[in-house]
């Protein structure tokens, strides 16, 4: 006799990139030499400084529960954060730690989302937000910001997709897949119309803030601080400090739905670790000379992947301002043939195409929302991005 699954599971997608890469693994296991540009983390070592707060951490004891809302020392320095690099004021109870930022937006769907209530979602969009929405009764409300916006939110837009069942919008700045950044003049102009829906709230996911190549990433609360009452920011050390695997995300929010998120919190993980949270804190207060490394890294890797693959038949890129993804358009590869006479009809074919061909894994772009694209990753090393780009590009180029 096999348990009776919740339908909530059973509709639920499993995240794309979490099954890319057990995909890779499982080749690579076999014996297969795979690239593997689908990964969302950087290859950089967390900075040992970081390290060495946390080992002093679990030395000193503090290998305990903490409260579910996070140490102390660890929201004062996401609150002093706050302050220095987005100009904005919070209070202690007005912030809270997760396991990843991950579970700040799955806790803050839970708290609020009834059945039926609409999450506007634009696309492309970061895999797991419209299935977080739905598996807690929300129903995600995909507003597509073709290449020719940038791949941003438009105010039109944004207008046609407000109902009076809105309660979310979902921003994420500088975005997955695409590396969009929002300037401080689209962020007003998508403020004003949220002016006039006061029932909406909105979710900044500002998690690649620190990496960007073309300026600053702006957080909607320093351009709308008149929003801030119904504005949730979340952010996480896990990309500009390398600590993907520390999972440690924050939250900052009006108190009483961080309240709320903090008793959901209490009732499934307790807190996030006591050794990851104390990393954490000396990754915010430390020396930032890291994180600018790291972003000059990543510029170079951009740069090198552009070249590459710039002028690949078929294949339209363009420099994204931020994370580290470019989201290139394979229109042009659509209707083409392989070498073995299949006809490639879609971009999950070309990214199958690209896998067995050139031994190069990818990601399409259905799974973010927006089609025929490809996200590829630079977040690997130099020589992974070289060898991928090289081997892609001749692939291409077999296509009839």
């Amino acid at each position: 006799m096999t348990i009776g699954l919740a339908e909530r599971v059973i509709a639920l997608k499993p995240s794309a990139s979490i099954v890319a890469r057990q995909k890779v693994t499982e080749l690579q296991a076999a014996g297969k030499t795979i690239i593997d540009l689908t990964i969302g983390e950087p290859d950089l070592d967390t900075p040992a400084h970081i390290i060495e707060a946390a080992i002093s951490a679990a030395r000193g004891g503090d290998t305990h529960y903490t409260v579910p809302m996070g140490t102390p020392a660890l929201r004062k320095a996401i609150v002093q954060k706050l302050k220095n690099d987005n100009a904005l004021e919070y209070g202690l109870n007005e912030v809270i730690v997760g396991v990843g930022a991950k579970q700040l937006i799955y806790e803050a769907f839970a708290a609020t989302l009834n059945e039926g209530d609409e999450v506007i979602v634009p696309a492309p969009y970061w895999v797991s937000y419209p299935d977080i929405a739905t598996i807690h009764g929300g129903k995600p409300v995909i507003a597509e910001c073709p290449e020719t916006d940038g791949f941003k939110l438009t105010p039109q837009s944004l207008k046609e997709a407000i109902t009076a069942r809105t309660k979310w919008l979902v921003l994420n700045s500088p975005n997955n897949p695409t590396g969009a950044i929002y300037s401080r003049e689209e962020l007003s102009a998508l403020a004003e119309v949220l002016r006039e829906a006061r029932h909406v709230w909105v979710m900044t996911d500002e998690i690649y803030e620190h990496l960007t190549y073309e300026g600053k990433a702006l957080s909607l609360g320093e351009v709308a601080p008149d929003l801030k009452d119904r504005l949730l920011i979340v952010n996480g050390v896990s990309k500009a400090y390398a600590m993907t695997g520390w999972r440690i995300g924050y939250a900052a929010g009006p108190a009483a739905l961080i309240a709320a998120m903090n008793k959901l919190i209490g009732q499934n993980t307790s807190c996030a670790s006591s050794v990851s949270q104390a990393a954490a804190a000396a990754a915010l207060n430390g020396d930032q000379a890291c994180v600018a490394e790291a972003a000059e890294t990543f510029r170079k890797r951009r740069d090198r992947m552009f070249e590459l693959l710039d002028g690949t038949p078929g294949m339209k890129l363009r420099k994204p301002d931020g994370a580290f993804y470019f989201y290139p358009s394979v229109e042009g590869l659509i209707g083409k043939s392989t070498p073995d006479g299949r006809v490639l009809k879609s971009d999950l074919d070309v990214a199958l195409y690209l896998l067995e061909s050139a031994h190069v894994a990818v990601l399409d772009g259905s799974a973010y929302g927006m089609s025929p694209y490809l996200r590829m990753s630079f977040g690997g090393a130099l020589e992974d991005i070289e060898a991928g780009c090289r081997a892609v590009r001749k692939s291409c180029e077999a296509l009839v």
